[in-house]
């Protein structure tokens, strides 16, 4: 993989093609970034990068025959580690067991979460693990000289699944053979062993822009502008966000949030429960995805009134709506309302009752629209 191939972040691609092109390429880096970001990507690219024969300042070349070998997650002088699972009771599973299955997920999911990774392998309710045999493994590869490149290579994946095991690695890290590189990708900062942590040079993956994640969605995809905008307008930063988003762009959520409001303001009772067993009917991730889109709106709804039309990245009906909710509701209220969403969003991940939730949500919502109390937002 290039870094022309990972969506997005270009001030990071510029600071890692720095340290390389400026010699300041420490042996231990952490890529941090939130699930969906392209951290993963990043290092895969930063790896092919460093390995290859004819780099630019910018990118790998990705003709010569070390791109070649590291585009196809082939060559001898990058290994992987990742969490796996026993495929049988009393295995001691090692990376290298599921290398096949690895590489197929990373041409298929480049974007994907551990989730997606074990469920490509069958794990079902089984947890994942980087193993002390692990380890073992990963000592005794970097102890070999490298096959090809000047440097040997370890993307090691989710470091948060390394438990106190990941001490065998401590020597290793700070004291790596001459021209060994570790890239560990991380999601969460806290769940690193911190003997760990304080061993390696961060590099922080941001949040995805909008811009960039609409722009893979036209490209990649092959979405219309407008349906690319609203798709990146509400994946939060995250380009797996988006495509899970993706998959349910048919529905209409407007058209769910409008009737749901109607029936709100002109106190329909028989109506409101009419929604209310659709709105049931279509699932746990559909529900979120409604209310992730009626927060979004909110949220844009009070960006309209303070930077003006102008300045938003809105498609024509989406704007048209925001600009009516304005009407309906003043920057206090669509606050309390963004923040009861919020809620609602964190219990139905908890598998909350759908009927009871929006029913409450709804009364909730009629009282804040109308003012018929005094509600603070804090």
């Amino acid at each position: 993989m290039q870094f022309k191939n990972v969506i997005g972040q270009n001030e990071v691609k510029i600071r890692l093609s720095e340290m390389v092109a400026r010699n300041r390429l420490s042996h231990a880096l952490l890529f941090l970034g939130k699930e969906g970001v392209g951290a993963l990507p990043m290092a895969l690219a930063f790896a092919q990068y460093v390995v290859c024969e004819d780099k630019s300042i910018e990118d790998a070349c990705g003709q010569c025959d070390a791109c070649k070998k590291a585009a196809q997650l082939i060559h001898p002088d990058i290994h992987f580690s990742f969490p796996v699972i026993p495929k049988k009771t009393g295995d001691k599973p090692v990376s290298s067991d599921y290398i096949k299955e690895w590489r197929e997920f990373l041409n298929n999911y480049p974007y994907g979460n551990a989730f997606d990774w074990l469920q490509s392998i069958g794990a079902e309710n089984k947890q994942g693990n980087i193993t002390a045999e692990e380890c073992n493994d990963i000592i005794r590869k970097l102890s070999l000289k490298s096959f090809e490149s000047e440097y040997k290579i370890l993307i090691l994946w989710l470091p948060e699944y390394l438990k106190k095991e990941g001490n065998k690695l401590l020597k290793l890290i700070e004291e790596p053979p001459a021209k060994t590189l570790f890239l560990l990708v991380a999601e969460n900062e806290e769940q690193i062993i911190s003997t760990i942590l304080s061993r390696t040079q961060l590099v922080k993956i941001p949040l995805l822009e909008s811009a960039d994640i609409q722009n893979a969605l036209q490209t990649r995809s092959g979405l219309s502008v407008d349906a690319a905008l609203a798709v990146a307008n509400l994946a939060e930063g995250s380009y797996r966000n988006a495509l899970q988003l993706m998959q349910n762009i048919s529905e209409d959520w407007q058209q769910y949030v409008r009737e749901w409001l109607n029936s709100i303001l002109k106190e329909n009772p028989s109506g409101l429960s009419k929604w209310i067993d659709d709105v049931n009917k279509l699932g746990r991730e559909k529900q979120k995805q409604l209310i992730r889109y009626f927060s979004h709106l909110l949220a844009q709804s009070i960006r309209l009134r303070i930077i003006g039309e102008n300045n938003i990245q809105l498609s024509s009906q989406d704007k048209d709506f925001a600009i009516r909710l304005n009407k309906i509701a003043s920057v206090s209220q669509q606050e309390v309302m963004v923040e009861e969403l919020d809620k609602a969003a964190y219990y139905i991940e908890r598998n909350a009752n759908a009927k009871m939730l929006f029913h409450a949500l709804s009364i909730k919502f009629k009282y804040i629209i109308r003012q018929k109390i005094v509600i603070l937002a804090n």
